[in-house]
Parts: structure tokens; C-alpha cells; sequence
């Protein structure tokens, strides 16, 4: 069968931009999502999220009639689930973290109502090993009329994939058609469709698996950078304990032909890595020792940084007797969970910021070029421009090594800087 009409369900950070390069190929889209303000946003050729060169690709996509978006599904040829898929917090004694799939089950009942034979359906959302079997199940409790991989095999009316996403934050555009792509099947014939959809914009190549092995695949990619990051972290930790200069050790230790330390932060965040490893843990919790640790060890940055802040109060006041801490500012760069980008989700430097504005009774002052106004945890907070930031007689924490951020450094010596740009 041939797909020349695919329904995306949820435009975001990953829905969007995959919606945008289906349509750049002439394939005509129905986005899906339940935001009025997104769907009114991408119908007027505009995007609701920052990243670069999508902007462009949608308008175009728009213009032509490649691309409209609306709040439930409509008949297609294809249909990409690409829905939040958080967790539902701590739980249980042994504190695992337990996958929210409230989002994936919608989605598939939603498109179950409009499915006919022949359809393909792919879960790009990340999710727990077994999360595609569990969507396949919903689609047939809704559609008893149709078969599905789960009974019928090679010969069942609808087709089931699962295809994680693999791209960086503020470089999506490029390698949404530069990367390999993992495609795991129900079956074989569902592995094949799905392939021949991809190829119409992924350069890279589509390596087929089934669908269990492609879930612990975007899984395992995840927990193997977390478990990366949580070394240097800890790492960071012992040399201050140690009066070591972090950054100057890895930069000499990374001098090993064969090592590669990553460099520390404030924590992890961001809808993957901050996630992703606990849905390991969640399936394998007495097996999954190493992948808890390092979770628990970036989950823990965050309070050593702000034990870092309170210090440096306390010496500021003690060597100034006269102030007291309402007179003190406090400057917080960066607010997003990576670099250059404007996304909030899971951020470290969110809850950072947010306990020192609850805490601290001075001014808090934040620098996020990426966005225009203040996250309502942290709304008490003033929004301000870097260069005017930077002069300011404050405590100055770098949160997030935004570019802008390196130009300049504060003309201050009170500079708490977890990522090492100013030192």
C-alpha cells in the first residue's frame, strides 16, 4: 500500500518537525494535536516551539496545502504517535519510577476510530519495553472488526512499528534526515512499511529489529549517556572536596587515547535522559543497579549546587557584617535543560532556581535569552537581559553554557559556575 496521506499525533518537539519533513516530501499531513493555540499557530504557516530552520519547512509546508493541522485524528494512510510519555513519580519502596502511557493510550484509541485495512501505525514516543505490544492492544479492544500483529501476524489488516526518535535539540532538521533510524516491527511486513515511509526523507540508514529490541535501543542510548554524566558529576563533587580544579583534571585525563570524560553540571534534564533510564529500572529493578545509581547521582546534583549557593551567602555576609541577605542579589544563567535551546522540560536549573526564589529573601535575577517570560514556579524571579545581568553586584550562578553566555564574563569574583565556562 502506498502512504501518501499521514495523520502525526502531537506536535511537539518531535511531532512538528517530523510532520514538516513528511509534507517537505510532498506527502500530505494532518497534524494532530489537542493545544488549540499549536493548531491555530502551525494552520497560519507559524511554529509554536523554537528550533531553528522549522519555521521555514512548516510556512512552505502550509502554503502549499502539504500541511494542516486539527484536534483528532481524520482517515490516513499512515498514523505517528509522538506524545509525552512522563513518568508518574516516585512510588514503592525501592523508589523505582513508573512510566505514564496515559498519553500513548489516548492517542491510540483516537486514531482507533478512524483506522481501515492497510494502515500502518508507528510509536515514536519514547516508552518502556512492551509499550507497543500494549498499543497494539488498545487499537483492537477499539476496532474488534480489524485485525492486528498481535494474533494475525504477517496477515493481520493493520501494521504496528515502533521507530524512536534520535535527535538532538536545536539541531532536529538536519538530523531527522541525516541519522540512522531504529525500526522495529510486530513483524517483518510491519518493519518493511515502515522502512519505505522513512526513506522518503532519511538519508541515513533504516535499520530494522523488532519492535522490543528498538524500545531498549532508544532506552539504552539514554542511560549509557546518563551513566556518562553522572561520573563527571561525581567527579566534580570529590574535587571540590578535594580542592581540585574539575575541569583542568578532565581536560588532562582526556588526553588518554581512550577516555572521554564528559563534562559536569547541575543536574540532567530534558525529556529523555532525565527519563528515559528509569523505564530500564521500572522493567529490571533488581537488575538495573548501575542505571539507578547514576540517576540517583544527576537527580542529587541539583541540591549540591544549591548548598553551593547557600555558602557563598554565608561567606559574603560574613566578610560583609553589615549587610544582610535581602540586601543580596543572586543572578541565575539559564534556565533551559541544554545549551541554545528553549526547552524547560525535566531542567535542573527549573528547580535550581525555583528553591533559591522560595528561599532566598533578596532580589533573584534570571537570564534566559530563549524565552520571554518566566516559568510560574519562578514568576516572583525578574527576567533580565545578559549584558545588564552581568555588571550587577550579585552572587552569579551559571546554570546553562548558552553561547551568549561565553562572550562576556561578570565583572564579579562571586561566580559559582557549574559548567565551567568562566573560570
Amino acid at each position: 500500500m502506498s502512504f501518501n496521506t499521514i495523520c502525526v499525533v502531537g506536535l511537539g518537539y518531535i511531532g512538528l518537525p517530523t510532520a514538516a519533513m513528511l509534507a517537505s516530501r510532498q506527502k500530505t499531513v494532518i497534524g494532530v494535536d489537542i493545544n488549540q493555540y499549536a493548531v491555530d499557530t502551525i494552520n497560519a504557516g507559524n511554529v509554536h516551539i523554537v528550533e531553528p530552520g522549522l519555521d521555514v519547512i512548516v510556512r512552505s509546508a502550509v502554503a502549499e496545502g502539504y500541511l494542516k493541522a486539527v484536534i483528532s485524528p481524520l482517515p490516513a494512510d499512515a498514523f505517528f504517535i509522538a506524545v509525552p510519555t512522563p513518568f508518574l513519580g516516585e512510588v514503592g519502596a525501592d523508589e523505582s519510577y513508573q512510566p505514564d502511557l496515559s498519553f500513548i493510550e489516548a492517542a491510540s484509541r483516537a486514531i482507533a476510530k478512524v483506522l481501515k485495512k492497510g494502515n500502518l501505525v508507528i510509536l515514536e514516543s519514547t516508552c518502556p519495553v512492551g509499550a507497543t505490544e500494549r498499543m497494539a492492544e488498545w487499537l483492537a479492544e477499539e476496532r474488534t472488526d480489524l485485525s492486528f500483529p498481535q494474533t494475525h501476524g504477517e496477515d493481520s489488516d493493520i501494521r504496528i512499528a515502533y521507530c524512536p526518535e534520535r535527535v538532538l535539540p536545536g539541531h532536529v532538521v538536519k538530523e531527522l534526515v541525516e541519522n540512522d533510524r531504529i525500526i522495529g516491527g510486530m513483524t517483518d511486513r510491519c518493519a518493511s512499511d515502515a522502512v519505505n515511509i522513512y526513506k522518503c526523507f532519511v538519508e541515513g540508514e533504516c535499520l530494522k529489529t523488532n519492535v522490543r529490541t528498538a524500545e531498549m535501543a532508544k532506552l539504552t542510548e539514554n542511560a549509557s549517556r546518563d551513566v556518562g554524566i553522572a561520573f563527571a558529576n561525581e567527579l566534580s563533587i570529590i574535587c571540590d572536596k578535594l580542592d581540585i580544579n574539575v575541569w583542568e583534571l578532565i581536560a588532562v585525563a582526556n588526553r588518554h587515547p581512550r577516555v572521554n570524560i564528559l563534562k559536569p553540571g547541575p543536574g540532567v534534564g530534558g525529556h529523555c535522559i532525565a527519563v528515559d533510564p528509569w523505564f530500564i529500572v521500572s522493567s529490571a529493578p533488581k537488575e538495573a543497579r548501575l542505571i539507578r545509581a547514576a540517576r540517583e547521582i544527576n537527580d542529587d546534583k541539583p541540591s549540591w549546587v544549591l548548598e553551593k549557593v547557600k555558602l557563598a551567602l554565608a561567606d559574603f555576609l560574613q566578610v560583609n557584617p553589615d549587610r544582610s541577605a535581602r540586601e543580596v542579589t543572586i543572578v541565575c544563567y539559564g534556565l533551559a535543560f541544554k545549551p541554545d535551546i528553549d526547552d524547560l522540560r525535566e531542567s535542573p536549573s527549573v528547580m535550581i532556581v525555583s528553591n533559591i526564589v522560595s528561599s532566598h529573601p533578596g532580589r533573584v535575577v534570571v537570564v534566559e535569552p530563549y524565552i520571554d517570560h518566566l516559568p510560574d514556579s519562578i514568576e516572583k524571579a525578574e527576567l533580565m537581559d545578559f549584558q545588564d545581568a552581568r555588571h550587577l553586584s550579585a552572587i552569579h550562578l551559571m546554570l546553562v553554557d548558552h553561547s551568549i553566555f561565553k562572550e562576556n564574563r561578570p565583572s564579579s569574583d562571586l561566580i559559582i559556575d557549574t559548567r565551567g565556562i568562566w573560570l
